[in-house]
């Protein structure tokens, strides 16, 4: 299917201007994973394009929207009570929007349930809406208090040259592909981002050629399975095939990609890893689970010797690779003997990091419907022991590049006054005294130790 562009449309703008005296203010809050957070910089880009100034408390604006995640209860449950809190706001600004998109606001339930219990919520709109926004807008404030709440119909097509106002001057997200065609039991992500679409090459080298030339140097590529890249366009191209177009760009600056998918990711990928010095040497493979038995379950279509294959093969092909992963503590049905062979399987990969959660019922899913007698007492028990041998881990793999000087780039101050913190290409992180003026720039550092999973350095002369 052909993109289609973003237009600016100039009469719902104007009809926005004529209703406020001046420029309105949006406040916008994105929730959950990194392609929320750059559908969040989209939708600041559009509303900048429609005439609205951004601000950062909700109390002086205009428009307020929550950029919303459904992949764990949680998440909800915190945008439903942050919701709540601002009837009272709504009482003192009549004339405040309220508005919900993103994942939560694909599932009809959720629409219902702001319908019946948020009366002061105006607008309801998708993931795939962000481009329809101005207009959503105009015939909000045409309709007075009519409400727009309708659940977000199918949409297929991507929208191309979208505004966007990026949150960082040096680090960016570049979107490759949207969607998830692999229906993993516990997961909601398919039901609200639908399936799997790729965009064309040539429109994501033209974006990654922009952010290069703006001085962009870390760019992370982002879809909720890269590895699966390249399905439904007629140009024949995989993902390992878009990595090395990219490396090809001139420029200086580092690539990073997420999520990517065990079973999807070859080994072809990993030689295009190593030839190319641009793309970090750390590898995001969430694996979920250490047990046959529970993958199976989860629908995940890979096995942990094929799994410690691949991660075998990177070592050997890599130098200096590091991995981190998800993992989901008490998915249903998960025995002791389940839980045994996930620790077994993360003392024997070695993560650096690990993104860890006690398994969440989303409804819509397989999963939800499985049995589940482990208690989440039992569960919380597992999950600390659990953290307690990835700590042990962690910290030995970072005091063990004590000595070692790398180029990393700085990100912000360090958590320790008078620090800077900086990020290697293993994704790790080190803090060191330096001027703030290398905020953005890549700097030599010479790591002396480390705190816990911190590493602490000094400028490299």
């Amino acid at each position: 299917m052909e993109p289609i562009h973003f237009e600016h449309n100039r009469a719902a703008a104007g009809a926005i201007a004529r209703y406020y005296e001046s420029p309105p203010l949006a406040y916008v809050h994105s929730y959950g994973c990194q392609q929320n957070v750059n559908d969040g910089e989209k939708i600041k880009g559009v509303l900048a394009d429609a005439g609205f100034g951004l601000c950062d408390a909700p109390q002086q604006a205009d428009l307020i929207l929550f950029n919303t995640c459904a992949v764990r209860e949680h998440a909800e449950q915190r945008v439903f009570g942050n919701v709540g809190a601002l009837k009272s706001l709504k009482k003192q600004k009549p004339g405040l929007i309220i508005g919900l998109c993103g994942c939560m606001a694909q599932q009809p339930a959720v629409v219902e349930k702001i319908r019946q219990s948020y009366p002061f919520v105006d607008l309801v709109f998708g993931v795939n809406g962000i481009d329809t926004l101005p207009q959503l807008l105009a015939e909000k404030l045409a309709g007075g208090n009519k409400r727009l709440l309708q659940a977000p119909a199918e949409r297929t097509e991507i929208v191309e040259q979208v505004p966007i106002r990026r949150d960082s001057s040096f680090r960016a997200w570049l979107p490759i592909m949207y969607g998830c065609d692999n229906f993993c039991t516990y997961c909601i992500v398919p039901y609200v981002r639908g399936r799997e679409r790729s965009r064309r090459p040539a429109d994501v080298l033209a974006e990654f050629r922009g952010l290069v030339a703006a001085g962009y140097k870390e760019i992370t590529l982002l879809g909720q399975n890269v590895n699966s890249y390249g399905k439904g366009l007629e140009q024949p191209i995989d993902f390992s095939d878009l990595l090395e177009l990219l490396c090809k760009e001139p420029g200086d600056y580092h690539l990073r990609f997420m999520t990517s998918h065990p079973k999807d990711a070859s080994r072809k990928l990993i030689d295009t890893i190593a030839r190319n010095e641009r793309i970090c040497s750390h590898i995001h493979l969430p694996v979920q689970c250490g047990s046959d038995r529970v993958l199976r379950e989860m629908n995940r279509h890979y096995t942990v010797a094929q799994y410690l294959d691949l991660v075998e093969y990177a070592r050997t092909a890599i130098p200096g690779v590091t991995f981190s992963s998800d993992i989901i503590v008490g998915f249903p049905g998960e025995t002791e003997e389940d839980f045994e062979a996930t620790l077994d399987l993360v003392r024997k990969v070695g993560y650096m990091q690990l993104f860890t959660f006690i398994y969440s019922k989303r409804t819509g899913t397989r999963a939800a419907s499985m049995p589940d007698p482990v208690t989440h007492q039992e569960k919380a028990r597992r999950m600390a022991r659990l953290l307690a041998v990835q700590d042990e881990i962690a910290c030995g793999l970072v005091a063990g590049l004590a000595g070692q000087t790398q180029r990393v780039l700085v990100e912000g101050h360090g958590r320790q006054e008078g620090t800077l913190s900086g990020r290697l290409s293993n994704n790790l992180v080190v803090e060191f005294a330096g001027p703030a003026a290398l905020v953005g720039e890549y700097a030599p550092v010479h790591f002396t130790g480390s705190r816990g999973t911190i590493l602490t350095g000094e400028l490299a002369q």
